[in-house]
């Protein structure tokens, strides 16, 4: 009796065999230049108004709550500026710090901590403002604006390449410039902050900025962390052709994501450039004039629970196409991508997420928060091993069974028994038309010998007692080119070989007079006239 013996691993997460979809809920409305939805880590959601320099305060139901600040006198609004951006401190309520990302009255990039106040958690402290730091900006663009605590407790800034178009400053490769990079600040060791000693320019010879972690950004918009793994997700806006995400794993900095030589993984601009080898190119990109996109907006890794279908999965979207896409990373390291939903047109310009892990979505054209959930909910199947050599998958009203992500001919039942190793899990669909896919589990056959047991194989292994999966077919027929029905396609002898009697000689002697072995066997056979 063969022996089955069931490893499951809850971590491991393989293909999605099919899209999956959301749907977009209202939240909230009327807000004027909405650009950001962020939490502090409770039931709260601060929405952060661009232009008129206001932070609102809505709860994950939509009900609002009030105005958490107001710094409209210290900020520049024109084009790409404004209140950009807002983080709240690992330890915020120990400490009630939170920190802003906005351009001030001469246009440039001024990083502040604030405080909450003492009396009312709803309400900021306004005369607790502390410039953590500032950057001259040589235009009114690409300022980026995003800020955000890593995993390591360090503050993470993205700064945009100064303006303009093409980067005529070349600071996207300029090392001695803090603009075009993704930088990092220890904000809890000294006042305004320290450079944390294992940041890839700390001790350079060059004159290298310390604080930087990454270059060659253009425009990092939106960046974020996955909150279960700590990689880095960076949306970085594209020039004219080309919009990009770039991956990063857990504390792996030191990149160079190539602007302006590269925009996305094409040339740009190849003046005092180095070769392809030294730059870091995007886990995925997106074409302007393919998908109507022109300023990606980078999102989160869902990591909530109300949707698990949704889970792993990196959604983002575009200012102009409107669109809902995932980007979803398997366990390998290849990438696939998916189509979401139609999204409620031009205007996105942020995602969010929430205590939780549940995302939201920012349309600033609208003025509407909304809420992104999906139509199948907690619809989710798993696997159970039935200890009989047979393993089961939750109840639905259809069943596809999958094997290293390929589909098992057949297998369409709740009830599957593996005869091959590898790794295995389900596609099924319930009453309401829900399609989801299962856990995955490594299966693995053992108690015999394995090898190839079928005996048409050319690589049949007749001491084999469990298929390996190994098996190799190739056309069977007469091998021998003296035999009528000799088959030049024949791979495999299958004891059909008719030799003529009339033939001359069957036999051929070697120049020492022996018959060759090969004519031997034909001699034995029946067939034998020795010749002279």
């Amino acid at each position: 009796m063969l022996l089955f013996c069931l490893l499951f691993n809850q971590h491991l997460f393989a293909q999605s065999p099919s899209p999956v979809s959301i749907q977009l809920e209202v939240l909230a409305t009327g807000l004027s230049t909405n650009s950001g939805v962020y939490s502090c880590g409770d039931h709260r959601l601060f929405i952060v108004e661009r232009t008129t320099g206001d932070i609102e305060i809505i709860d994950t139901l939509g009900t609002y709550i009030g105005k958490f600040m107001d710094i409209t006198g210290l900020i520049s609004t024109g084009s790409e500026r404004g209140l950009l951006g807002l983080t709240f401190h690992p330890n915020y309520f120990e400490n009630g710090y939170f920190y802003i990302n906005y351009t001030d009255l001469q246009g440039n990039t001024v990083i502040a901590r604030y405080s909450v106040s003492d009396s009312n958690p709803n309400l900021a402290n306004m005369s607790s403002a502390a410039t953590i730091l500032t950057q001259v900006q040589p235009y009114s663009n690409h300022n980026g604006g995003d800020l955000a605590f890593g995993s390591d407790g360090y503050l993470y800034i993205g700064l945009g390449d100064g303006g303009s178009g093409g980067d005529p400053q070349h600071n996207g490769q300029n090392e001695n410039t803090l603009l075009g990079k993704m930088l990092r600040i220890d904000v809890d060791s000294a006042f305004p902050y320290a450079i944390p000693p294992d940041n890839p320019f700390v001790g350079a010879i060059s004159d290298s900025l310390p604080e930087i972690w990454d270059t060659g950004l253009r425009n990092p918009w939106r960046f974020s962390f996955d909150r279960v793994t700590g990689d880095l997700w960076i949306a970085d806006v594209g020039q004219n052709n080309w919009e990009e995400v770039n991956f990063e794993p857990a504390l792996d900095g030191g990149k160079n994501y190539g602007w302006r030589c590269y925009e996305g993984n094409h040339v740009q601009n190849p003046v005092g450039c180095d070769f392809s080898d030294d730059y870091d190119f995007p886990i995925a990109e997106y074409q302007h004039s393919a998908t109507d996109f022109c300023a990606i907006i980078g999102g989160y890794v869902y990591r909530g629970s109300k949707y698990p279908r949704l889970t792993g999965h990196y959604i983002l979207t575009d200012y102009c196409e409107g669109g809902l896409y995932s980007i979803y990373r398997n366990p390998d390291g290849s990438v696939q991508q998916f189509n979401l939903a139609a999204g409620p047109g031009q205007g996105n310009v942020a995602l969010g997420q929430d205590a939780n892990g549940e995302l939201y979505l920012c349309n600033y054209t609208l003025g509407t928060i909304y809420r992104i959930t999906e139509p199948c909910g907690t619809f989710q199947p798993t696997i159970a091993d039935l200890g009989n050599g047979s393993i089961e998958v939750s109840a639905g009203n259809s069943y596809y069974w999958w094997k290293d992500g390929e589909l098992v001919d057949g297998a369409s039942n709740a009830v599957f028994s593996p005869s091959q190793s590898g790794t295995y899990y389900a596609t099924v669909t319930n009453a309401d038309g829900c399609t989801a896919q299962s856990n995955s589990i490594a299966w693995t056959v053992s108690g015999g010998i394995g090898g190839c047991t079928y005996a048409e194989a050319i690589n049949y292994n007749p001491l084999a007692t469990i298929d390996d999966g190994t098996c190799q077919f190739g056309t069977l027929g007469c091998t021998y080119p003296e035999a009528v029905n000799y088959n030049p396609e024949a791979i495999r002898d299958d004891g059909t070989c008719n030799f003529p009697l009339d033939q001359s000689c069957p036999l051929d002697f070697n120049d020492d007079g022996l018959v060759g072995i090969a004519d031997l066997l034909i001699f034995i056979e029946g067939y034998g006239l020795l010749c002279d």
